[in-house]
């Protein structure tokens, strides 16, 4: 049996998860609560939030759930100031709502692009400011934002989450050195094919295991817990000379 590492400071610190009700981001809310951090969490899902701050109330903090739309800005900034009042400030950042719908390229309009923007990137930038001053007050802390190898690989189906993914790494290089004087560090996690229930539901047919089983180094399914044991690392102390990195996680996808 595999045995994992214990972060001890990540105990006790906050550490603010969006998108966190289902999938990777539901991940990264229990493998922090495991580790003793005050989590907050936020997404649009109210049922399955609740369901997952339930389920975690015996941890050493419960998780703190709010229910909040992440495109609406407003909003965001109020979700992140309730949770610093009931959790203290924010030490850890995880930049982790999306949403990879499907979209034909010759159909899409103006306001599915400035969507899609606001989906799966301006939050990011938004929540790092909003965060920041509690972050230089610490004494330093972490900013994790979500990518995706999906741009990467030149994928079909979906051009403005790959534009937007593809983003993700210009917003961490373009803040790394500037978030850096006061010691925070911004890096990018990377996940290949996640293999969720919303993947097994949507998209993993004989076709999409045949590729894992070709192009993958590793064999088996990448997982979100694979993710959260990364972002666990990039959260704690042990990361503290690591900023302005691309964290790759997919298995070793060729």
């Amino acid at each position: 049996m595999s045995a994992f590492a214990t972060y001890p400071s990540l105990a006790d610190r906050h550490v603010f998860v969006s998108g966190g009700a289902t999938g990777i981001g539901a991940a990264f809310v229990e493998h922090f609560a495991a580790q003793g951090s005050r989590v907050s969490f936020i997404d649009i899902d109210q049922a399955n939030g609740e369901k997952l701050a339930g389920g975690l109330a015996g941890c050493r903090h419960a998780p703190l759930f709010i229910r909040c739309d992440v495109t609406q800005l407003d909003a965001l900034e109020a979700s992140i100031a309730t949770a610093r009042e009931v959790h203290g400030p924010v030490g850890v950042l995880v930049n982790n709502a999306a949403n990879d719908v499907r979209h034909r390229f010759g159909d899409t309009t103006a306001a599915e692009f400035d969507q899609s923007v606001a989906i799966n990137l301006r939050h990011q930038y938004f929540a790092t400011q909003a965060v920041r001053e509690d972050m230089r007050a610490l004494g330093g802390g972490s900013v994790i934002c979500l990518g995706s190898t999906g741009w990467m690989k030149k994928n079909a189906g979906y051009p403005l989450y790959a534009m937007a993914k593809a983003a993700v790494h210009g917003l961490v290089n373009g803040l790394a050195r500037e978030l850096g004087r006061d010691r925070i560090r911004i890096n990018a996690l990377v996940p290949g094919w996640v293999i969720t229930e919303k993947q097994r539901r949507l998209w993993l047919d004989e076709a999409g295991e045949a590729e894992i089983a070709r192009v993958q180094c590793l064999p088996g399914y990448l997982m979100a817990d694979d993710l959260a044991r990364a972002a666990l690392f990039l959260a704690a102390d042990d990361s503290r000379m690591c900023t302005g990195q691309d964290v790759i996680v997919d298995g070793g996808w060729v």
